[in-house]
């Protein structure tokens, strides 16, 4: 197999066999032979991000060199599912690929592609009751995984609770929600143990994703963007403490806070 692992003629053959061979017990990577799905895990969750690193960069050669990361990542997976005699790397591209007719009758199958975003979306939700429903999946709850972030998973949960009408009418009750949970973060502060304002804490975060939902605004990507605009604010902070031959721990509150300022205003006034 030496020459497929060199052939670039046979790009995804090459990839599988590569990743054999680090795992080979007698002759692989001591590294790579040592791990196993959950000290993986991580790593792919972290490719994952940097592929969506890279689209809100807009950086496509970047884009594609994280690409090829998350695809390692599914091939090293798939591989330890192949020693273990769980699945392989075909098994698991031919049941996506099931999945993918499957969930689009109005492609491959009879049904109509005249058909709105938000029907084909239900339709979509339909078909995937009925996968859980076949899976013993029964609860509303059920498939909503564990290990994403806890945002996005928030969302998707109180998405499946809406669904069967477990939901607030508008973004008032939402907001009131908000107002109460504020109030009880505030009274735990002072009166409760670190553990009860954990929880408290973690009620608003939830309401505050739920109002998220009612608004149409991605959370996850709110926060994101929230984050971008911080990181590039606070490094023309830094940027104009240079100037004054200072660093941000040579400084003060009142001064960062009023060249933060400046920065916002600055960006306002920046032409598009």
């Amino acid at each position: 197999m030496t020459e497929l692992i060199y052939d670039v003629t046979k790009p995804m053959d090459r990839l599988i066999e590569i990743m054999r061979r680090l795992r080979d017990p007698d002759t692989g990577c001591p590294w790579d032979i040592e791990q196993d799905f959950a000290s993986i895990a991580p790593y792919t969750i972290e490719e994952a991000y940097e592929v969506a690193d890279a689209i809100e960069r807009g950086d496509m050669d970047e884009l594609e060199g994280e690409l090829g990361d998350l695809l390692l990542q599914t091939v090293y997976h798939t591989q330890m599912g192949s020693e273990g005699g769980h699945f392989d790397f075909a098994s698991v591209a031919n049941n996506i690929s099931d999945k993918m007719v499957a969930r689009h009758p109005h492609v491959f199958g009879d049904e109509s592609r005249d058909k709105s975003a938000e029907q084909q979306t239900a339709d979509w939700e339909k078909i995937k009751a009925a996968e859980r429903a076949g899976k013993a999946q029964g609860g509303t709850l059920d498939g909503v995984a564990i290990g994403l972030p806890a945002l996005m998973r928030a969302v998707k949960l109180q998405k499946r609770a809406a669904r069967v009408g477990f939901d607030w009418p508008s973004t008032d009750e939402v907001i009131d929600k908000i107002t109460e949970e504020a109030a009880e973060l505030t009274e735990a502060r002072n009166t409760l143990t670190q553990k009860e304002i954990e929880e408290e804490f973690g009620d608003l975060l939830f309401v505050v994703a739920n109002l998220g939902r009612h608004l149409k605004v991605d959370a996850e990507e709110a926060l994101r963007a929230a984050n971008a605009k911080f990181t590039r604010r606070f490094e023309r902070v830094e940027a104009l403490l240079d100037e004054r031959g200072k660093t941000p721990s040579e400084s003060d509150l009142q001064e960062m806070d009023a060249l933060w300022d400046a920065a916002k205003l600055e960006e306002k006034n920046k032409p598009d």
